[in-house]
């Protein structure tokens, strides 16, 4: 399927990266098919990113911490994903996109907030929380992939948002109901809908999925995400 760039009238989706890498960054699956299924639906994206360092830098062969690497700059790091089609998430207001959609990655949950330390007691980077609540107010759908349904949990479990995290009894879904969340079971392929909040989860690699069934269930996601946009400017 061939889709035509900057489409006049076409939804614009900004998708919230935070590195480029699963271990401590954004998962660069997840962030590549949710940026590949917005355009084969006929939407446009928009990435973004903290201008922050991120919170570690791990090898990714092993999963250590790589003491001999720098520290790493979320926005530097997610153009690489973005292929420098990128802006700083505090340049902007959500006011101007339809939608949010935020891929999932172990950085997720230890550069936008700190549940990876924290726990259910975490906190949301201010920003992105800020971000977020904006969004929200503004009615535009929210979409969230893997452990990111964590940050919604956090910012919005005492609306009683329901989401998904794969497996309904792991210790995120657990940590998400203590929130306030409502937490859905939902396999790879699939993706959990909340109308009344205007949200959208899969589970994506929580779970042991292939990557054909992550594709599956954040195309899914976007294309519900892309429904509720339609259903707010009619």
């Amino acid at each position: 399927m061939t889709v035509k760039k900057n489409v006049v009238g076409a939804k614009k989706i900004a998708v919230i990266l935070n590195g480029c890498g699963h271990r401590d960054g954004s998962e660069i699956h997840e962030a590549v098919l949710t940026l590949l299924a917005i355009e084969q639906l006929g939407a446009g994206w928009e990435a973004l990113a903290l201008d922050k360092n991120q919170a570690a830098v791990l090898n990714h062969l092993d999963g250590s911490v790589d003491s001999e690497s720098s520290p790493r700059n979320m926005l530097k790091e997610s153009a690489r994903i973005a292929r420098g089609r990128i802006r700083n998430l505090r340049d902007v207001s959500p006011e101007i996109y339809d939608a949010v959609i935020i891929p999932g990655g172990s950085g997720t949950a230890s550069n936008l907030c700190d549940f990876a330390v924290s726990g259910k007691n975490m906190s949301v980077n201010p920003a992105v929380r800020d971000f977020l609540v904006e969004a929200h107010g503004l009615n535009k759908p929210i979409g969230a992939i893997c452990i990111a349904p964590i940050l919604l949990a956090h910012v919005f479990g005492k609306l009683g948002v329901k989401l998904t995290l794969g497996d309904a009894r792991g210790n995120a879904a657990l940590a998400a109901e203590a929130m306030g969340a409502i937490v859905r079971e939902c396999p790879a392929d699939q993706c959990v809908v909340d109308e009344a909040a205007r949200v959208v989860t899969t589970p994506a690699y929580m779970l042991d999925a292939a990557m054909s069934d992550v594709a599956l269930g954040i195309n899914a996601l976007v294309r519900e995400i892309i429904q509720l946009t339609s259903e707010v400017s009619k």
